[in-house]
């Protein structure tokens, strides 16, 4: 079992920048694939960003070149620095985690979310 608590949303204005922490509990955190959604008001819950257990990290389009997700394996953490912030990327994010699956789709273990809210 692996809990994840988010931290680090709140409000920024367009063009600004917000890094969002994920901490895990668990001795096994290295081995997990972890990753970031989103979700915006009535608006599906969609990819953003994953990183392996080697650290290879997919993004999805709408973020590339914005978003970088890092993690720390010493401090069980994840990270998803967000840079050039637009009222778009408005949503509750959250933080996901799988020991067997990496991309973009299904992950078994979810965070609470926190909201980033962009204004313009």
């Amino acid at each position: 079992q692996v809990q994840l608590v988010e931290s680090g949303g709140g409000l920024v204005q367009a063009g600004g920048s917000l890094r969002l922490s994920c901490a895990a509990s668990g001795r096994t955190f290295s081995r997990f694939a972890m990753g970031w959604f989103r979700q915006a008001p009535g608006k599906e819950r969609e990819f953003v960003a994953a990183i392996s257990w080697s650290a290879v990290t997919i993004y999805a389009d709408s973020v590339k070149g914005r978003f970088t997700i890092s993690r720390d394996n010493a401090k069980n953490t994840v990270y998803l620095q967000m840079n050039s912030l637009e009222p778009e990327d408005t949503a509750v994010y959250y933080c996901v985690a799988d020991l067997s699956r990496f991309g973009s789709g299904q992950y078994d273990y979810w965070g609470q979310g926190t909201q980033v809210t962009v204004s313009s």
